[in-house]
């Protein structure tokens, strides 16, 4: 509170400036309407929770005639409330809104109160001007409780006659009831914000536990990833969430070790899908450092590990190239002795065996340049082309292999067509399927090949009774390296694709563990 001397001081300042006491004060300083209504919108939150106030005392004490006015921080009043007697005698002394109160227009509890930082209370001849002496005044100011900065100052003003000392500690208590509202909406603003953030996303799942890890929170998203509907968002709170096995241990440790546990990866099944997310853990404290909420964000990120996994099968062809490249001259190099030693003894062999050899080398050797497919494209022939005579030609390598084994081959080939293709590579896709074929019947068994006409496709069906695989297996068919046989290389399928697809054809697998496999390959018609 200010003090006689300052008083003294402020009066002695208004005859310095040359003012009469004896005269009404000149109020020199009023904004347009334009401008204050433009300082009403920038402290709307201000007036609306001091109104609040305000009007909660006026009705407390409704007749008695108080005045009480809202300026801002500068000094310009804002608005007006109380007794409607009192303000149309305020107004006849000239105080309007919009008026700014200042140092020039002589001694006032607005001014004083911004001027000193604190609250001032001027009864009677407190005043400079007599006119004001049948007044008690009191201001005091309104802070931000966040920075501490001058939001506003709230004046109550009275008749002399009603003058009470509890009026100014009154005024404090209500400005202080404001300034708590004031912080409560600023939080509540923020978590608003935050809720938006965090719960209203539609890119992160969330899960919000108290300190127990009790779940008080989530959103429809983090619903959906635990593995229940949105309608499940209700039902789950109030729930641990050491019940979700998957991210349990996460939360646990947050709560125990009281820090962030980030960039976890986890693999979760939402649906009937597999997906990976990067599961964030934090602390959430209060002002005392009291551990009061843990939140939990699950990102998505299947979509880079697809990516991740493409590069991979990448740099495995890149790799397989480089391997395709380096041993397929040393390959072909016995293979070119094998065939000229053969070209010596053409008079002695059969000459049925001979074509047979020979026409065995001459696809070996196109093999081998299929293989270096993966090193570098190679040149295709398109030919109209027999399935049956395709399939019958590499029947025939596999005939005493077959019976060694114990395998018998059931054909149906009736329905015959004519496809475009390059026929050493339809070869190649048919002499690699039933090699998996025979493989996959170790103790023998049965290997149905069927030949029909779907949809404009010359369908070749190979169907065996062998061991099978599983789902998982099934899946990664066609990547590179990836087998489940010792001596093989992974290769085999992925050439099959690749062969397939560049004749515009498509390869469908079903397999199904201990009872088989079936392998489609569709060929366009002619």
């Amino acid at each position: 509170m200010l003090n006689n001397d300052r008083i003294i001081e402020s009066h002695k300042q208004c005859v310095k400036q040359g003012l009469s006491p004896d005269y009404l004060p000149v109020y020199t300083e009023c904004c347009s309407g334009a401008e204050l209504e433009a300082k009403r919108s920038q402290n709307r939150e201000a007036i609306e929770v001091i109104g609040f106030f305000v009007d909660k005392f006026l009705s407390s004490v409704a007749g008695d005639p108080f005045f009480i006015a809202i300026s801002d921080h500068e000094g310009y009043i804002l608005e007006f409330k109380g007794d409607s007697s009192i303000i149309a005698t305020v107004r006849q002394l000239g105080i309007v809104e919009g008026l700014r109160f200042s140092e020039e227009i002589g001694t006032n509890a607005v001014d004083l109160c911004i001027r000193s930082n604190g609250p001032i209370q001027l009864i009677g001849e407190d005043h400079f001007h007599k006119a004001l002496h049948q007044l008690a005044c009191y201001t005091t100011p309104i802070y931000n409780k966040d920075n501490g900065q001058l939001l506003a100052t709230l004046s109550l003003m009275t008749g002399i006659q009603f003058n009470h000392p509890h009026l100014l500690a009154l005024l404090c208590t209500i400005v202080d009831s404001i300034e708590r509202e004031l912080l409560l909406r600023r939080n509540n603003t923020q978590l608003q914000i935050l809720n938006q953030v965090l719960l209203k996303t539609n890119y992160y799942g969330v899960v919000i536990t108290d300190a127990l890890g009790t779940i008080i929170d989530t959103n429809d998203i983090g619903a959906a990833i635990l593995g229940k509907d949105k309608d499940w968002k209700d039902s789950c709170l109030g729930t641990s969430v050491f019940e979700r096995s998957r991210i349990a241990p996460y939360f646990e440790q947050v709560i125990s070790s009281r820090e962030p546990c980030v960039g976890i990866e986890v693999a979760l099944q939402v649906g009937n899908l597999q997906r990976y997310y990067m599961l964030d853990v934090v602390p959430i404290y209060d002002n005392e450092h009291q551990l009061t909420r843990v939140v939990g964000s699950l990102r998505d990120i299947t979509e880079m590990k697809t990516t991740e996994e493409l590069l991979r099968n990448t740099e495995k062809l890149v790799f397989a190239g480089q391997i395709a490249v380096s041993i397929a001259h040393e390959i072909r190099n016995p293979m070119t002795t094998v065939k000229g030693m053969l070209q010596l003894s053409s008079k002695t062999t059969n000459p049925h065996y001979y074509n047979l050899m020979m026409s065995e080398l001459e696809r070996m050797n196109a093999i081998v340049g299929e293989f270096l497919i993966l090193g570098r494209p190679q040149a295709i022939q398109y030919k109209d082309e027999q399935c049956s005579i395709l399939l019958q030609e590499v029947l025939s390598v596999f005939e005493m292999q077959l019976e060694m084994n114990g395998i018998q081959i059931h054909c149906d080939t009736q329905e015959r067509k004519t496809i475009r293709c390059d026929r050493d590579q339809v070869k190649q896709v048919i002499l690699n399927i039933l090699k998996n074929a025979m493989e996959a019947l170790p103790f023998g068994g049965e290997i149905r090949i069927q030949l029909d006409e779907v949809e404009g496709f010359q369908r070749m069906r190979f169907a065996d009774n062998g061991v099978g695989m599983t789902d998982e297996v099934l899946q990664r068919i066609g990547q590179p390296f990836h087998t489940t046989r010792r001596d093989g290389n992974g290769l085999g399928m992925m050439i099959v694709d690749k062969i397939v697809s560049s004749h515009n054809g498509r390869l469908v697998i079903s397999s199904e563990l201990e009872v088989g496999t079936t392998v489609e390959v569709w060929f366009p018609c002619v």
